[in-house]
């Protein structure tokens, strides 16, 4: 049986502040013609919408300048995994001729075709921001980027040297003729190919050779000063300027900076894998070796080099792009670390003002009170200092934890092996197919067994994306269990990043839960029982469905009925149905989707009461929250959680969204947090019906609201007044 819960906020609450107001809506029914057309938006599309946003940040010539070049970089890295994965996974299906349509009716061959129409008009801009945009306002900033062109000889002299000696000794020349075939290129990696000549023979031979470039090689080159102003040169200038000492005898025609982007989809048969982790090992190293999907080439190559790379990696036109150059701005994120404050946003610390603020009481703070943690405003180190207080404790005799993403130099896995070394009995959920992280878990899972730690992965054919940290503790007679639940990873430096919400309790209803649950993916459990969670791939999605038909029912009867939810991409096409059905029954709905958005908000007749907003600021947004009104009960159901409403979180993933039942912290979601977030005008965009994204309108007069803004002030503000 639960304790009682103390009274104390854990939080400071704004003055006079009121649940968020339902507008007055009209019941309708669904106009089943209109739906057939016009009923979900395409998931790679409104996808691509999203970068587009992360792109108008880059843009805004509002924002500090190096913190537009950030976006940018942003927008490069993004396009990366988006062909990497997903317009990877849409080129097999249309090669193997699977014309089932997407849940908009596009085929493959169709969405392919969309795609590289959509990335293209992206590209261009990008490029037309980078070129018109970013560096003029950089150069009068004094960071100049330079041309190979336009070096004085000075600087050609400079640029010679260095090249001698940092980046000569590295690169090898590789022919391509008969006796020289088309070398293996690597992921992502830069690579110049040069057109060259015997200038003894006539007519011109047009010989080729490719130059890959080491990803150990700095692809931003600082040149000497001049004066205040900061320099720099990219990588592939200098390459191209120096080519020729590579050829003694041959005469350079052209040279080129390419990029090819592979299919680095993992595809594994768990269970036909005897070691999972050795097998994911192999397909690491084969993945830098996968299908090309993607050409980025500058602009200018020969025609009949450029035939000659797309013959070889076997790639037709619709996925190559020419580009202005300079390849990959993700590498632009160096600018990040340069001593210029003046063109960053201000500094931001997180607050560490929270009830767990002492390591030590950690444990008494938690049998008193629930406590929520809102980062980045709150500082991440009580979620830390929860696992290393455990590990330290003599009092606890097991911890449990889930990882899905975290450091490279990670604190909590330090804890759990500090803990495992002092005896206790340590359990890690390591999720070794988290994406693009593969390779540092398998590290992280080796050096965890080597401390006696029991490493699990998991269940079959699930990843375990869920955030979940459970302590053991004796306590008198017997035992009590702790837990720590989030929405993000546990990652103090994305923590610091990206917006999420912790929560710690020692609710034995939730413990119960969370325990069972570690039981589930640990040993064997046909028909695990969950009573107060909510747990995918067994639980989640039958309850979501439940949630939103009781608010359906609450608006048949005249009730009030109202559902916010707060999530990364809804893509799941029997949950935007059934919002539709809770649209037409009267629900009021607000859905703050930061990325992908396959609901069409605004038709009459399917979804009049439905509205979408993103939000995309200085922070990633990341937090998934859910509010249903549930008006016939009394009190409104606030849950928070690692899932998005998307097929592979409610039915391949092993995911945990769970309930807030501190009235205290149960009203800070529902009168502060979704209330600032759905007042924000500076940094929120609307979803219209047409796809569009549209800055939400003001008021005349009005000044913008940042949710962000808003959040950091008053975390300011807490910390000042020291509650």
């Amino acid at each position: 049986m639960d304790k009682p819960r103390s009274s104390k906020p854990t939080r400071v609450r704004a003055k006079k502040t009121t649940r968020a107001v339902a507008p007055v809506v009209k019941a309708k029914p669904v106009v089943k013609e209109r739906r057939k057309k016009a009923a979900y938006f395409n998931r790679e599309l409104s996808w691509l919408a999203f970068n587009r946003r992360v792109l108008e940040q880059a843009q805004d010539a509002r924002l500090p300048l190096l913190e537009r070049v950030k976006f940018l970089a942003i927008v490069c890295s993004n396009l990366d995994e988006f062909f990497e994965i997903r317009v990877a996974g849409i080129i097999q299906q249309a090669e193997s001729g699977v014309a089932e349509p997407s849940v908009d009716g596009l085929p493959p061959r169709e969405q392919l075709r969309r795609i590289h129409s959509v990335v293209a008009a992206q590209v261009e801009d990008l490029y037309r921001c980078w070129h018109s945009e970013l560096i003029p306002a950089l150069a009068k900033k004094d960071i100049v980027f330079e041309s190979a062109k336009d070096l004085d000889d000075g600087d050609v002299a400079w640029v010679r040297t260095y090249f001698r000696e940092q980046i000569y000794p590295v690169l090898t020349p590789l022919a391509l003729d008969q006796s020289h075939p088309f070398p293996q290129l690597g992921n992502k990696t830069l690579n110049i190919i040069v057109a060259l000549d015997n200038p003894e023979t006539t007519p011109i031979e047009r010989l080729v050779a490719i130059l890959p470039v080491p990803r150990i090689l700095p692809r931003l080159v600082a040149l000497p000063p001049d004066g205040t102003k900061q320099r720099f040169l990219f990588l592939s200038e200098i390459i191209k300027l120096c080519a020729g000492e590579f050829f003694p005898g041959y005469r350079v025609l052209q040279a080129h900076a390419f990029r090819v982007t592979r299919n680095s989809d993992l595809y594994i048969d768990e269970e036909e894998a005897e070691n999972l982790l050795k097998k994911i090992e192999e397909e690491l190293r084969n993945r830098r070796r996968g299908a090309a999907v993607r050409l980025e080439i500058e602009e200018g190559v020969d025609s009949t080099i450029f035939a000659t790379l797309c013959e070889h990696l076997d790639l037709s036109h619709e996925y190559v792009f020419r580009l202005a150059g300079p390849l990959n701005l993700l590498r632009l994120m160096a600018l990040a670390e340069l001593d210029r404050p003046d063109l960053k946003f201000p500094p931001f610390t997180p607050v560490a003002c929270s009830p767990l603020r002492v390591p030590e009481q950690i444990f008494d703070t938690l049998r008193a009170q629930d406590v929520l943690l809102h980062h980045p405003y709150d500082a991440f180190t009580p979620v830390v200092d929860f696992v290393e207080q455990a590990a330290r404790d003599p009092q606890v005799f097991a911890i449990k934890q889930t990882l899905y993403r975290t450091s490279g130099d990670s604190p909590i896995v330090r804890a759990l092996i500090a803990a495992s070394r002092n005896g206790k009995q340590v359990t890690a959920l390591v999720e070794l197919k988290a994406r693009f992280d593969e390779a540092n878990n398998i590290q992280w899972a080796r050096q965890l067994e080597e401390a006696g730690v029991h490493v699990v992965y998991g269940l079959v054919g699930h990843k375990t994306h869920c955030k979940c940290s459970l302590v053991v503790r004796r306590e008198g007679d017997g035992m009590r269990r702790y837990v720590h639940l989030g929405t993000g990873n546990y990652n103090p430096r994305t923590a610091r990043l990206y917006t999420d919400l912790s929560y710690f309790t020692s609710r034995e209803s939730i413990t119960e839960d969370v325990a069972n649950l570690f039981n589930s993916l640990t040993g064997f459990s046909r028909e695990p029982q969950f009573r107060h969670l909510l747990i995918a791939p067994f639980t989640l999605h039958a309850r979501i469905q439940e949630l939103i038909t009781t608010e359906i029912e609450n608006a048949r009867a005249g009730r009030p009925a109202r559902i916010i939810a707060k999530m990364n991409s809804l893509v799941d096409k029997a949950t935007i149905d059934k919002l539709y059905e809770a649209s037409a029954a009267g629900v009021s709905i607000d859905l703050i989707v930061r990325g992908t958005c396959c609901l069409v908000p605004g038709v009459e007749g399917l979804s009049e009461n439905i509205r979408v907003r993103s939000i995309v600021g200085r922070f990633l947004e990341h937090a998934r929250a859910f509010y249903f009104e549930n008006a016939q009960a009394g009190e409104p159901k606030v849950f928070l959680g690692s899932a998005d409403w998307m097929p592979r979180n409610f039915f391949r993933r092993i995911e945990v969204v769970f309930p807030v039942e501190d009235p205290t912290l149960r009203d800070w979601i529902a009168k502060e947090f979704f209330p600032t977030e759905l007042r924000d005008t500076a940094n929120a965009r609307e979803l219209y019906a047409d796809g569009s994204y549209r800055p939400v309108k003001r008021k005349p007069g009005e000044a913008a609201f940042s949710a962000q803004a808003s959040f950091m002030a008053s975390a300011v503000a807490r910390a000042r007044n020291g509650e």
